[in-house]
């Protein structure tokens, strides 16, 4: 078995030299294990071969390549300043090697840095720990980002503390990303609690007029239909935020006063996504079809039971469609289309028709069969 060697790296004008320990001593032996591992800091080592003719030159080098922005402090110095920093440092902070060199990691700090944050990196170099935290950062020029930063203690064969090391990766993307997402579902609440709001006051209105008009019944069925769009809409409109929403949650929340035992309705569904403005059209046919379920199929009997699919699908003209599936079981027996299939319905067909959607139904003998198809577009 190869024997593992410690490299000691030591640091002379901001240049980093890295030595062989030539005791030959394994850094598991029993009497350096303890220490060579406090905190949860970890001294540097190389397996034999690892870093052929290993040296000062290659270690800088390998900072000099990467990406990521790294520096080192020395906290047997005053004030723990930075003694050696890599040309990422400087492109992510704006500064140049001769004004970051003897600086305190402070220096990065502003206005709007979050004193919690630097109170966990203080407490992390107190005690010799790792930290890995993010935090608002200022550069050179007075813009800011957004920091993740991993801070960490590094040792010496004998377990004595020489350096911190800081890595710094700018994930200011990131953050604003997140911003944009938390505001985009502030919005979504505020439209959904407005948008409550204006269905209430339709049915209000509703209200008003049919008692008014001696038409109670006819308003009562207008109000079941304002209130299945309200109740396909109020469930997606956090996702509406990313473009798209996810059907099933509409589907769901338009059929759930039906089947308040959730044993009648069965749901089986892709995580298929479509565009919020197709939810209008595909809540309301599904409520008539529900409420036709309820008076003269399926649900109008104690055992009679719906099973509802949707999934994407691919016309011949190659489009893509939302298309739901409707079967009903355990009905009243069917002995043909019935002559009449009421205003529901054709208000239905004629919003779909305005989307190149359609609507088909089939009344089969153990119960009514649909499908809705919808083009994406």
């Amino acid at each position: 078995m190869a024997r593992l060697r410690v490299l000691n790296v030591v640091i002379r004008d901001t240049k980093i030299e890295v030595t062989e320990d030539m005791h030959g001593k394994s850094p598991a032996s029993p009497d350096s294990s303890d220490q060579a591992h406090r905190g949860t800091g970890a001294k540097f080592q190389a397996e034999e071969d690892s870093f052929s003719g290993s040296s000062g030159l290659l270690f800088e080098q390998a900072m000099a390549q990467t990406r990521m922005a790294v520096c080192l402090t020395d906290p047997h110095r005053e004030d723990n300043p930075i003694v050696f920093s890599n040309k990422a440092f400087e492109r992510l902070t704006g500064y140049r090697e001769d004004e970051i060199i003897g600086q305190n990691c402070r220096f990065l700090q502003g206005a709007k840095t979050d004193p919690a944050q630097v109170a966990k990196m203080r407490e992390a170099i107190r005690s010799e720990d790792v930290v890995i935290l993010e935090l608002l950062n200022y550069r050179k020029d007075g813009s800011t980002f957004w920091n993740a930063l991993h801070l960490g203690p590094i040792y010496d064969d004998a377990g004595e503390l020489l350096y911190f090391f800081g890595s710094q990766w700018d994930v200011s993307d990131i953050h604003l990303a997140r911003a944009e997402e938390r505001h985009a579902k502030a919005m979504a609440r505020e439209v959904s609690h407005r948008l409550k709001n204006v269905f209430s006051v339709i049915g209000g209105i509703v209200n008003i007029t049919g008692r008014a008009m001696n038409a109670h019944e006819v308003a009562g069925r207008i109000n079941d239909r304002v209130q299945a769009l309200g109740r396909a809409y109020e469930p997606t409109l956090d996702d509406a935020s990313l473009g798209t929403i996810e059907a099933g949650q509409a589907i769901r929340a338009v059929l759930a006063p039906y089947d308040p035992e959730n044993d009648r309705i069965r749901f089986n569904g892709q995580s298929v996504r479509t565009e919020p403005n197709a939810i209008s059209v595909v809540g309301l046919t599904l409520h008539e079809l529900a409420t036709n379920a309820s008076k003269y199929g399926a649900l109008s009997t104690p055992s009679g039971t719906i099973d509802i699919a949707w999934q994407h699908e691919t016309d011949r003209h190659g489009r893509q469609s939302l298309v739901i599936e409707w079967k009903e079981q355990g009905g009243p027996a069917i002995d043909g289309e019935p002559d009449q299939t009421g205003t529901g319905f054709d208000i239905a067909e004629t919003l779909l028709s305005y989307s190149n959607g359609a609507l088909e139904r089939h009344w089969e003998e153990d119960g009514l069969r649909a499908a809705i198809s919808l083009p994406i577009h």
